[in-house]
C-alpha cells in the first residue's frame, strides 16, 4: 500500500436475488480472506435491521466468524450503532471477540438506527441512554467497570474503539474525545475535508490515541472496463430505488435484470447523484479522482464499499483499489 495509507473493508453482507442471507454472508468471510492475502487493514461489518438486502443485523456475530475464518486483518463493526444497544451488551460481546483475537477487534460506533423506526423500538437500552451517556458507560466497562458492574470477559487487549460519522460536528465531537473517526463519503459525498479538519481543530490527545488518526469510507467499483464497473453499480442503485419506491422487502437485482430495466429520467437522476461522488470505472479514470481525495482530506485510512452482484468481480475490483491506492 501507498506509504501511511491503509486499505480497509466496509462489508453490509448485500443479498441479491437468488440467493439467501446466508450465501451473503458466506461471500463476506470469503472476502475477509481474499482482502486479507491483498494487504488490506481491516475488515469492517455494518449494522442494518429489518432489511432483506443486507444481512449485516448482528455485527459482533458475523465479526466473530470472519475472525475464526483470518489470521491477521483486523475485524471489527462499521458501526454498531450504539441507540440500539445497551452498552453493557456491546461490551460483553466485544469483549469475547478480543479475548479470542487478543489485537485484532475494532469497535465502530454510530449514532444512527439502521432500520426502521418499528425495528429500533424493539432494540436498545430500556433506559435510552444519550449517545454521550452511552459511550462514556461502555469506555468504563472496557477500563474495569461502569456502576459496580464489571463486563466479562475483560479482555488483555480491549477492542479499538472508533467513531463513525458523516458531518463536521460528528467528526468535532470524535476529536474532542481523542478517539479515531471516520468520514461516511459513502452516505454523504463532499464533506469529507471539512469534516476531517474540524476533527484535526477539536482533536484532544486521550488515553486511547496521542495525535489524530483519520478513515475515509467510500463506495468504490473498479472494474477493468469503464463500461462493466458501471453495469456493476447499477445494480445496488437499482436495488435502492426498488427499496424505495416498490418494495421495501426486496433483494437486491441481478446484473442481468438491472441491464433489462428502462430507467426512467427520474431514475436515471438518482444513478447519476448516487454514482457520481464515488468511485466507479476502471483504473485510469479512478486512481486520479481517490487520489485527489485522499491528498484533499489527508485521511490516514481508506473504507471501501463495493456492492455488486458478481462475487469475483467484487474481488477483482479490492484487488484494482489496493494497486490504485500502492501507486499512489
Amino acid at each position: 500500500m501507498a506509504e501511511g495509507i491503509a486499505v480497509s473493508v466496509h462489508d453490509t453482507a448485500p443479498v441479491w436475488r437468488g440467493d439467501t442471507a446466508g450465501d451473503a454472508l458466506r461471500r463476506s468471510v470469503d472476502l475477509a480472506r481474499a482482502v486479507e492475502a491483498l494487504g488490506y487493514r481491516r475488515h469492517w461489518v455494518a449494522e442494518h435491521h429489518d432489511t432483506p438486502a443486507l444481512a449485516t443485523s448482528s455485527p459482533a456475530v458475523l465479526a466473530g466468524a470472519i475472525l475464526a475464518a483470518t489470521a491477521t486483518i483486523r475485524v471489527g463493526s462499521g458501526a454498531v450503532l450504539l441507540p440500539n444497544h445497551s452498552p453493557y451488551a456491546v461490551a460483553e460481546q466485544f469483549g469475547v471477540l478480543a479475548g479470542l483475537h487478543p489485537g485484532r477487534v475494532d469497535l465502530g460506533l454510530g449514532r444512527a438506527a439502521g432500520g426502521s423506526g418499528a425495528a429500533a423500538a424493539r432494540l436498545g437500552d430500556p433506559r435510552r441512554l444519550d449517545f454521550g451517556d452511552a459511550l462514556r458507560e461502555l469506555d468504563e466497562y472496557f477500563a474495569g467497570g461502569s456502576g459496580g458492574v464489571r463486563a466479562i470477559p475483560e479482555p488483555g487487549t480491549p477492542p479499538e474503539i472508533w467513531l463513525v460519522g458523516s458531518s463536521a460536528s460528528s467528526a468535532a465531537y470524535a476529536g474532542r474525545l481523542g478517539l479515531p473517526y471516520v468520514y461516511a463519503h459513502a452516505i454523504v459525498g463532499g464533506g469529507a475535508p471539512e469534516a476531517l479538519e474540524a476533527y484535526r481543530r477539536a482533536f484532544r490527545p486521550s488515553a486511547a490515541l496521542a495525535g489524530p488518526r483519520t478513515g475515509v469510507a467510500v463506495i468504490a467499483v473498479v472494474h477493468d472496463s469503464d463500461e462493466r464497473a458501471h453495469r456493476l453499480a447499477a445494480s445496488f442503485v437499482y436495488g435502492q430505488i426498488l427499496m424505495r419506491t416498490a418494495d421495501p422487502a426486496t433483494l437486491l437485482p441481478t446484473e442481468e435484470e438491472t441491464a433489462a430495466h428502462r430507467f426512467t429520467a427520474a431514475e436515471e437522476r438518482f444513478v447519476r447523484e448516487r454514482i457520481g461522488p464515488q468511485f466507479v470505472g476502471g483504473p485510469e479514470h479512478v486512481a486520479p479522482r481517490l487520489g485527489d481525495l485522499l491528498r484533499r482530506t489527508r485521511a490516514d485510512e481508506l473504507f471501501v464499499l463495493t456492492q455488486v452482484p458478481d462475487h469475483q468481480a467484487r474481488i477483482r475490483s479490492y484487488e484494482l483499489i489496493a494497486k490504485i491506492v500502492s501507486s499512489l
